[in-house]
């Protein structure tokens, strides 16, 4: 690559950003590219360089930094965090009465929309064939509601939430129906809907729903049901660096834009300088609730390990071949 030694650490390490074009976005550093750099990939050197910094996390929430790794491996962790960890959800509904307006096939698809609160890790994948399921592989969830009128309702009222019992069907009206020995085994999991107050079906007198549901452990590659965040997403470290002094109401536009907005002003364009640092990862994960993100993380690294291992596990068996 034709780049004097003054601009090479730039080309290797920054993603710069232009007026109208991003610069330096491939990755370069591979072994031979430059004369002087010894790019070889060595373990020592990934772990001196390679960190992990939390910088906040909640219940639901988590955002960290990943520092000194590439971009493709990045990535793949985020996929793993959208579709290969595993989790429960509702896999088959039966419907043994709905009176509602609402029909089966899109009562059944939202209850499987529904965040389960159990861990997966405690369940079995269940196997191909098994119609019925076992307390290893299956959690059963029921819905049995039925709307009546509300007796002590006042005569002249017009508001259904006085006139009517049980109007609104709510998640928290699936109920845990243990199967087997579950009840011992997971007495202190509640088993359940992660968020009580999603709103299923709207019911009138009358009208009732008698449902059963079977919950079997699933990753987001086979369903968008079975992905365990909201999102998950990472961007670069930004990094802007002043060419020259800039005060006033320059420096005002400066320190409230901060971004490639700052280059549509002629006389900014050559006073700042974007960049983002290539190596330097903030990532963003949002549980649905099911599991804490701290464990979702743990989880993902445990999957791209096994990745890991089983490549080097089929290059050694080729090798042997």
């Amino acid at each position: 690559m034709a780049a004097t030694m003054s601009n090479v650490d730039e080309i290797r390490n920054r993603v710069i950003l232009g007026e109208f074009d991003i610069k330096n976005v491939h990755t370069t550093d591979y072994p031979g590219n430059y004369p002087g750099y010894d790019d070889t990939w060595n373990l020592q050197k990934f772990q001196k360089n390679f960190r992990i910094d939390v910088v906040q996390m909640d219940e639901t929430s988590l955002e960290f930094d990943m520092v000194g790794i590439d971009a493709a491996l990045a990535n793949a962790f985020r996929r793993i965090l959208l579709a290969e960890v595993p989790t429960m959800a509702v896999e088959k509904v039966l419907i043994y009465n709905n009176t509602s307006i609402i029909q089966d096939e899109i009562l059944a698809h939202r209850l499987g929309l529904i965040p389960i609160k159990a861990d997966p890790r405690l369940f079995e994948y269940r196997s191909a064939g098994d119609e019925e399921g076992t307390e290893i592989d299956t959690i059963q969830l029921q819905l049995k509601i039925k709307c009546t009128r509300n007796p002590r309702a006042t005569k002249d009222s017009a508001d259904p939430r006085e006139l009517y019992l049980n109007h609104m069907v709510y998640s928290k009206d699936m109920k845990w129906a243990p199967i087997g020995n579950q009840a011992d085994v997971f007495a202190d999991a509640n088993i359940g809907p992660v968020h009580g107050d999603i709103l299923l079906a709207q019911l009138r007198p009358g009208q009732e729903l008698d449902i059963v549901m079977h919950c079997v452990k699933g990753i987001g590659q086979d369903h968008a049901k079975f992905s365990p965040v909201a999102t998950a997403s990472y961007r670069l470290l930004p990094e802007i660096t002043l060419m020259e002094t800039v005060e006033g109401e320059k420096a005002d536009i400066v320190l409230y834009t901060c971004s490639r907005e700052v280059l549509r002003h002629d006389d900014l364009k050559n006073a700042v300088k974007l960049a983002r640092v290539r190596d330097h990862f903030i990532f963003s994960v949002e549980s649905t609730g099911i599991l804490a993100p701290d464990v979702l993380v743990t989880e993902a690294i445990k999957v791209l390990m096994t990745k890991c291992q089983r490549f080097l596990g089929e290059l050694d068996s080729t090798e042997m071949e």
